[in-house]
C-alpha cells in the first residue's frame, strides 16, 4: 500500500507543476500587460513600460516563473502586483471559506445521496422510478439556476437566508450558517442526485453478490446483510465519485461565490486573471492544485483500504 500510495504521491506533485507552469505561460499568453489594465487608457506607452520593467513583466518567461518558483518552494507566494498585498495570507483565508463550503456541499450529498440510493435498491417499484425522474431533474439543472431560484424563494420572498454576502464565523455562528446556507444546498443538490445514482447501482449489484445471497440463506439479520456487508461492498464506487464530486464543486466554485458575493478562491482567481496579475494567478493554481491531488490521495488510500485488490490493478 505505501510503494501504491508513493507512486500517486510523485504523480501528484507533477501534475502541480505541470499545472503551475501551463498556467504561467497562459496568463502570459494573454493580450494586453498589467501595465495597461492598472494605468489605464490614459497612460502613456513610457509609463507602461516602466511599471512592467518594475514588476518584472519585461523579463524573459524562464526567469520568471525561475524566480517564481524559488520563492514558492519557500512558502512565499510573492505579492500582488495590483495593491501590493501578501498572497499567500489572503488566500490562506479564501481557502478556508472556499474549501469549508465545498466540503458541507459534498458531505450533504454523501449521507443524502447514500440514503435515497440505498432507499431505491431496497425498495424498488414506483419509488424507485419516482427518485429516478428526481434526480434526472437535478442532475440536468446547473448549480447557478438552482442558486438563482434558491434566491429569489428563500431570499427575496420569504427572507430566511440573505441573499449575498458572507459573514465570519468569529463574527457569529448563526450569521455564518447562514450566509453559506444557500450556496451549500446550490452546490449539493446535483451531487446528491449522482451520488444517488451510484449508490443504487452499487447496492444493487452488491445485492446480487453469491455471499450476500449466502448470508440471506443463512438467516442473517436484515439490516446486518445490508448496512455491514452490502454497503461496504457497494462504497468502492461511491467513495470514488464522492472526491470527484468536491473536486467538481471546489475548482468550480467561481460561479456560485460571484452569485452569492463569497469572498473565495474563485473571486481571488477571477480578480487576478482580469488584471493580469500574474503572481496572484499562480498562487490560486498552486493552491487549488494542491487541495485537488490532496484529496485523490485521500480517496485512493480509502478505496484501497475499502478494495485491496485496487493496489494489485
Amino acid at each position: 500500500m505505501i510503494q501504491y500510495l508513493a507512486r500517486r504521491l510523485v504523480l501528484s506533485l507533477v501534475t502541480v507543476m505541470g499545472a503551475v507552469v501551463l498556467s504561467f505561460f497562459l496568463v502570459h499568453l494573454t493580450p494586453g500587460s498589467p501595465g495597461q489594465l492598472i494605468l489605464g487608457s490614459g497612460a502613456s506607452q513610457e509609463q507602461i513600460d516602466a511599471l512592467n520593467d518594475k514588476i518584472g513583466w519585461n523579463e524573459s518567461l524562464v526567469s520568471q516563473l525561475t524566480h517564481y518558483l524559488a520563492g514558492a518552494v519557500q512558502g512565499d507566494l510573492g505579492e500582488s502586483i495590483i495593491d501590493g498585498h501578501a498572497i499567500g495570507p489572503d488566500l490562506s483565508a479564501r481557502l478556508q471559506i472556499t474549501g469549508t463550503i465545498a466540503a458541507l456541499a459534498t458531505l450533504v450529498s454523501a449521507v443524502f445521496g447514500v440514503l435515497i440510493g440505498v432507499v431505491c435498491a431496497v425498495r424498488g417499484g414506483v419509488t424507485d422510478r419516482l427518485i429516478n425522474a428526481a434526480n434526472g431533474m437535478a442532475l440536468s439543472a446547473p448549480p447557478f439556476w438552482i442558486g438563482v431560484v434558491l434566491v429569489y424563494l428563500l431570499a427575496v420572498e420569504t427572507s430566511l437566508f440573505p441573499a449575498t454576502g458572507y459573514v465570519s464565523p468569529a463574527d457569529g455562528l448563526s450569521g455564518w450558517l447562514a450566509s453559506i446556507t444557500l450556496p451549500v444546498i446550490a452546490l449539493a443538490i446535483p451531487g446528491i442526485a449522482i451520488v444517488a445514482r451510484t449508490a443504487r447501482v452499487s447496492t444493487i449489484q452488491s445485492l446480487a453478490q453469491p455471499h450476500i445471497q449466502m448470508l440471506r440463506s443463512m438467516g442473517t439479520p436484515p439490516w446486518r446483510v445490508l448496512f455491514v456487508h452490502t454497503l461496504r461492498s457497494a462504497s468502492v464506487p461511491v467513495v470514488s465519485v464522492l472526491g470527484m464530486q468536491f473536486v467538481a464543486v471546489f475548482t468550480g466554485s467561481i460561479i456560485i461565490e460571484g452569485l452569492f458575493g463569497l469572498p473565495g478562491l474563485g473571486q481571488a482567481a477571477s480578480t487576478a486573471v482580469t488584471y493580469h496579475d500574474f503572481p496572484a494567478v499562480e498562487g490560486v493554481v498552486i493552491v487549488a492544485s494542491l487541495v485537488v491531488v490532496m484529496v485523490n490521495l485521500v480517496l485512493d488510500a480509502l478505496v484501497v483500504l475499502l478494495d485491496p485488490r485496487v493496489r494489485l490493478a
